[in-house]
């Protein structure tokens, strides 16, 4: 039987400069010598530094980040999108009312990881 979800496995070239983008997100962050984590309710981003780790290399060469989209749900994301601005990190979209019922805008971190930060509109 699945119990839950625990967390997922990022890995990061700068982990201060992920710890300190992260801060300016809204997160607590909680570090370590070569990781970095967050835990937004019963689950964890956790950035390793992937200098420090074993990485199996595919065949080509993708940049990180391709097809995942981590969703962060908020009050308010017209708030969120300017306390993200005034933190001075440019979101790579304006927010914008989805026909599935959200509203949504995206922020890349500093390694691509792509972060939704989103609220229901229904």
């Amino acid at each position: 039987m699945i119990k839950r979800l625990h967390s997922n496995l990022y890995f990061v070239k700068d982990i201060k400069n992920t710890a300190e983008f992260y801060r300016k997100l809204g997160f607590d962050v909680a570090e370590s010598e070569d990781a970095v984590r967050i835990k937004p309710g019963d689950f964890t981003l956790v950035f390793m530094d992937e200098s420090k780790v074993q990485i199996d290399k595919e065949a080509g060469v993708n940049p990180k980040g391709i097809g995942i989209f981590t969703y962060v749900e908020v009050d308010d994301v017209d708030e969120q999108f300017s306390s993200i601005k005034e933190s001075g990190i440019v979101p790579s979209s304006e927010p914008k009312d989805w026909p599935w019922g959200k509203r949504e805008f995206a922020v890349k971190d500093p390694d691509g990881y792509k972060i939704i930060f989103y609220s229901s509109i229904r």
